[in-house]
């Protein structure tokens, strides 16, 4: 597998570079399958496990980005000294395990903790994903290939919704975990079948508490990269808390139960588009560029949403398009975060990747799960949350950057830093 930064066409005689970005995007979308497909099941689980209030339905959704983000700090660091494909695979069997017990739950608790486990093994998906493009990219050349893989993961949310309500009407919600076994177990023999190994010998690491500290302490010091781990966190908590809130907006604020699938796929949607865009302009414009313009937007959406809200203007119709509007400027934060963050780090992409995902879960779980317990039976709480996490999110940026937004580093801003990891 060669290395091709600046324009990737095939990344070895084995996997081609289209089957790479497929395969990293179905890796990727094991979090969406295991989210979105649940939204319209909500209530039915709720019944049937005899949960008292409609907001602790939330808590099957909250509890999953929990062990996602404790999770998510164990696998990048076990993937730099045993590999990407290794560790990936044993976490993901691991995932099918625990969503059997989901499928099996008996009780809200036994759902909780199946749930929980699920996340944990499913962060190693998303860490390590990442850290496998890290091993072939940097820089714009990574931020292109992660909006790629965006654009093809959006597919994902677009249409679970849809997917959980067709099960609902065919079968019991406890089919939607049947079939994310089924589709996880296909991924993973995909995976084991078609992706090599991405990390190079001589950039594994040795895992010593001494050797992970540094390499943490080095992405603390290393202020671009905490600084946008942070904006990530601080803006995807406006994410989470929509996956939180969204149902219950539907079915309660708008009684357009029958419509919530095609209205979230109609929202979700953009978030494709967006990351469709963004890997064709990212290499022209940069990540910085695109991505604090793209905040900007979002800050400036959300105040208008507010405005809509106050003057009593509010509708299905409204909440659609600014939404809509709202997750198009998100896909531009997202996978460019990410890329920006991750520039200064190849050797020891793992340990990076995992706090990273750590960080940005932690921060985005907590803060999103307080918009969607602050629900109200009105989308007020949940604009709020947007636009103050937009706000908080571009005054990191501005840390981050030292006041100077909207330019692209020099290419000496991108030497790695020298850390010994061993």
């Amino acid at each position: 597998m060669t290395e091709t930064p600046a324009s990737p066409t095939a990344l070895s005689r084995d996997i081609h570079f289209h089957e790479f970005v497929l395969l990293c995007a179905c890796l990727m979308a094991m979090n969406a399958l295991s989210i979105d497909p649940m939204l319209p099941a909500l209530p039915a689980i709720g019944r049937d496990l005899a949960i008292p209030h409609p907001n602790d339905r939330q808590f099957i959704i909250s509890v999953y980005f929990m062990g996602l983000g404790i999770g998510s700090l164990l696998f990048g660091v076990l993937s730099d000294r045993y590999g990407r494909k290794k560790v990936l695979g044993i976490a993901m069997a691991l995932f099918i395990l625990s969503s059997i017990a989901c499928a099996g739950a008996q009780s809200f608790a036994m759902m909780l903790i199946g749930r929980a486990s699920a996340g944990f093994f499913a962060g190693a998906s998303r860490v390590i994903t990442v850290g496998i493009v890290r091993d072939r990219f940097r820089g714009d050349a990574m931020a292109r290939v992660m909006s790629l893989i965006f654009a093809v993961f959006m597919l994902i949310p677009v249409l679970a919704p849809s997917f959980g309500q067709a099960v609902l009407w065919f079968a019991p919600w406890r089919w939607i975990f049947w079939v994310l076994v089924i589709l996880a177990t296909m991924i993973l023999g995909w995976m084991l079948l078609r992706l090599p190994e991405t990390l190079l010998p001589e950039n594994r690491i040795r895992i010593t508490v001494g050797g992970i500290m540094e390499a943490v302490g080095t992405v603390v010091r290393t202020r671009s990269s905490i600084g946008y781990m942070l904006a990530s966190g601080v803006v995807m908590s406006g994410l989470i808390g929509f996956i939180l809130s969204v149902q219950q907006i539907f079915y309660d604020v708008f009684d357009a139960r029958a419509f919530f699938p095609l209205g979230f796929a109609m929202i979700a949607g953009c978030m494709g588009i967006g990351s469709l865009i963004n890997s064709r302009l990212v290499s022209r414009f940069g990540a910085r560029r695109m991505s604090q313009t793209a905040l900007i937007a979002f800050i400036l959406i959300a105040a208008v949403h507010l405005t809509v809200i106050l003057t009593g203007m509010e509708t299905l119709v409204t909440f659609m398009v600014l939404q809509a509007f709202t997750m198009l400027t998100v896909a531009f934060t997202a996978s460019n975060f990410s890329s920006i963050s991750m520039e200064p780090f190849h050797r020891g992409a793992g340990v990076a990747s995992s706090f990273q995902a750590f960080l940005t879960t932690a921060v985005s779980a907590s803060l999103g799960s307080l918009v969607g317990r602050a629900f109200d039976g009105t989308t007020l709480p949940f604009t709020v949350g947007l636009l103050v996490f937009g706000s908080g999110s571009l005054l990191i940026v501005a840390w981050a950057e030292r006041g100077k937004l909207f330019t692209r580093p020099h290419l000496d801003a991108l030497r790695e830093p020298e850390v010994d990891f061993h």
